[in-house]
């Protein structure tokens, strides 16, 4: 039978995502390519942009201006399904430098390659505004 939440991947994806928070949040356009899976199945979902296959994601990336984010994370969960299998999620709440806050939600499915832990679908959208 398989364990949920194996300590030590809910581990290894929690140090991951902080990484890739980090990554994010300075635009670090390299080491964000190097999370997502390298092949023409991933999918990311952003606030307002829908990228199939991992040509798109980069070509994204690529061009996306150099901003600067600041966020804040709460209901960071990490649930690994097996040891190959994690999904994170969480809320965050930031935006741009200098542009108004806003609340939003992240998910993310990682699997576990030869070449190590890669998202492979992920999803970003903002809460509604009241």
């Amino acid at each position: 039978m398989t364990k949920i939440n194996n300590p030590n991947v809910v581990e290894e994806i929690s140090q991951l995502y902080n990484q890739y928070e980090l990554a994010l949040c300075n635009n670090d356009v390299a080491t964000l390519t190097k999370f997502f899976w390298d092949s023409s199945e991933v999918v990311r979902f952003g606030l307002m942009e829908n990228l199939y296959g991992s040509e798109a994601i980069k070509a994204y990336r690529k061009s996306r201006p150099d901003i600067k984010l600041s966020r804040r994370i709460s209901n960071f969960k990490v649930t690994a399904f097996d040891i190959d299998t994690a999904i994170v999620t969480l809320e965050f709440y930031g935006g741009l430098v200098d542009q108004p806050a806003r609340s939003g939600r992240l998910t993310q499915v990682w699997r576990h390659f030869p070449n190590g832990w890669k998202i492979v679908s992920a999803h970003v959208s903002w809460m509604p505004q009241l």
